[in-house]
Parts: structure tokens; sequence; C-alpha cells
């Protein structure tokens, strides 16, 4: 079987972001059987098709636009996420959704399912979550990694790096503190 993670979201618009540091933080710190590909989805929108098309299960890392306290966690099958107009508030929700109606008429497509948080703030310009996020983050992970385990992968704890230093690796920065030098940067001498 085919199985894949996206995560999904924009860093830049605060809690936004909260799917891309999921995969980042599952990539880094637990290595998974052959059977599990993680991807950095970001805003593909209408792009993430293919994965639903020649994956046997895709699991969607985002957050969700319920009216609930921010930080509640939900687990929506495509099933249910389609008979949910509200869901759509936020431009890759509406894609999303989109998607699997599209899908849900195709002889073959994946079986789908949105792990989602419920944001704080996705409107601010900044890198990093909010503190009620950060608060249910691990809860988050325990989430997508329990819905990694019934999907039939296994999973093993490789390392320890905690939230703030995946993203200041991945762009640098989080919640205004900075890294002293960008990611990847090589260090050049100018003569």
């Amino acid at each position: 079987m085919k199985n894949i993670v996206v995560g999904v979201g924009n860093v830049l618009f605060k809690d936004e972001g909260v799917g891309i540091y999921a995969s980042k933080f599952l990539q880094q710190n637990y290595e998974f059987n052959d059977d599990l590909e993680i991807i950095d989805g970001g805003t593909l929108g209408f792009k993430l098709m293919t994965y639903f098309q020649e994956y046997d299960n895709v699991i969607i890392l985002d957050t969700v636009s319920v009216e609930d306290e921010a930080g509640s966690i939900y687990r929506l099958p495509s099933e249910v996420l389609l008979g949910m107009g509200q869901y759509r508030k936020t431009a890759h929700e509406v894609e999303i959704v989109e998607m699997l109606e599209i899908c849900s008429v195709l002889d073959k497509h994946a079986t789908v399912t949105i792990l989602g948080i419920i944001p704080e703030d996705i409107e601010a310009v900044e890198i990093g979550l909010t503190s009620t996020l950060e608060d249910k983050f691990d809860d988050f992970i325990s989430q997508a990694l329990e819905e990694i385990e019934n999907i039939g992968v296994k999973v093993k704890k490789v390392d320890n790096k905690d939230l703030k230093i995946i993203a200041q690796e991945l762009i640098g920065s989080y919640n205004g503190e900075h890294l002293t030098r960008i990611p990847n940067e090589e260090d050049t001498t100018w003569n």
C-alpha cells in the first residue's frame, strides 16, 4: 500500500503553518517503514489531487475551520468532510474539499483523512504558532502518529527535536527569535 502524510498550510500566517510544522516534526523525530511518505504540501491546492489518485491512504495535517475552542483537534474522514459546507473558509480548505468531490466520482481514489486543529490566529503575518497551538502541538502529533499506525505503518522515535528548533531550521525564525545565520547558508569568503 502507498501511504502519504501531507502537511498543508502557510507558515507566514501564524497558526496556518501548523500542518507544515507537524509534517517536518514527524520527519525529523520519527522513522517509518517504507510504506509511508511525508511531504510539505504547503499551499499546493489542486496539485495535491495527484496524491489523492496515486496513493491508497492520504492523511492531511491542517487547520480546520470549525466553530469550537482553539486547539481542539478533529479527525475528519473525507465522507464527513464532504458534508461540511462550513469547513470551506480558507483558500486551501476550498481546494481540498473540491478535490475530494472530484475524486469521489473517480474509479480509484485514496482514503483521505483530515487531521485538523482549530487555529487561534491565521491572520497575523508572523512565523510561529500561538501559545494555544503550541500547548496542543504534542497532542496533534500524538493523533497523527495514531492515525499513521492505524493504516498499518510502523513508527519508531529517533530524535527529540522541539518545534522551535525545527521551525528555525526550516525558516530561520520562530515567534520573533531568529537564528544567527540563514539555514543551509554556505560559509563563503569574498576575495
